[in-house]
């Protein structure tokens, strides 16, 4: 071998020694390219985020599930009791209006058992004023006078019955009512319609239009 070609042989054997070895670690890491980032196993923080919501929401689900429940059960007892206040509200206003009812009837119908002693007078005052004979008045001043004293009296006894809503009931010729009449007896009257009240033998009363004594009639028949 020439002088030259041994020379040669050195420095590339020199060239040789002095580059940097491939290492393993070298080859095993990927390429990297300027507009690509390196893939890593580890979690990006936005994902290790949404991870840890979705293990909070998974573990609140019974907590929230219970109190679901809670909130139905509570909706509908208060829906019970709300139903039970307006029943009692109900009740207690129409035990309310009966009470008025009640004390408005007692003060209008109170005197009822009264009125009823009074009718027996106003009766006893009709009877005696129809039992003088008519045609003595003139002859007799006594008699006159007696007949107008009672004529007076009861006069003042039906405007004081009037006023307190008592007044008598005299349905001649009208249809008979079972709720206003009592019937006695049955007459034959082919002038009027049947069932019509042809005679009264006794007046009835009615108390702020109840009926206390109803009209003892005589009607026509059928």
């Amino acid at each position: 071998m020439s002088a030259k070609g041994a020379l040669l042989q050195l420095v590339g054997r020199r060239l040789a020694q002095r580059k940097t070895p491939v290492t393993a670690l070298s080859l095993s890491a990927p390429l990297r390219l300027p507009h690509q980032r390196l893939f890593s196993t580890e979690k990006q923080p936005e994902e290790a985020t949404v991870g840890a919501a979705e293990q909070k929401t998974a573990a609140a689900s019974p907590e929230l599930e219970k109190l679901g429940k809670d909130l139905a059960a509570a909706k509908e007892q208060n829906a019970e009791l709300l139903d039970k206040y307006k029943r009692a509200l109900a009740d207690s206003e129409n035990m309310r209006n009966r009470l008025n009812k009640q004390i408005s009837d007692a003060k209008i119908f109170g005197i009822q058992s009264f009125c009823k002693d009074l009718l027996e007078v106003a009766d006893t005052l009709g009877h005696a004023t129809q039992a003088v004979p008519k045609d003595k008045l003139s002859g007799n001043a006594d008699l006159k006078n007696l007949y107008e004293g009672l004529s007076m009296t009861r006069a003042s006894l039906l405007q004081v019955f009037k006023r307190h809503g008592l007044e008598p009931v005299d349905p001649i010729n009208q249809k008979f009512d079972p709720n206003m009449h009592e019937a006695l007896f049955q007459k034959e009257d082919k002038t009027v319609d049947a069932n019509t009240v042809v005679e009264v033998t006794k007046l009835g009363y009615k108390l702020h239009e109840r009926c206390i004594r109803p009209a003892l009639v005589g009607v026509s028949k059928c």
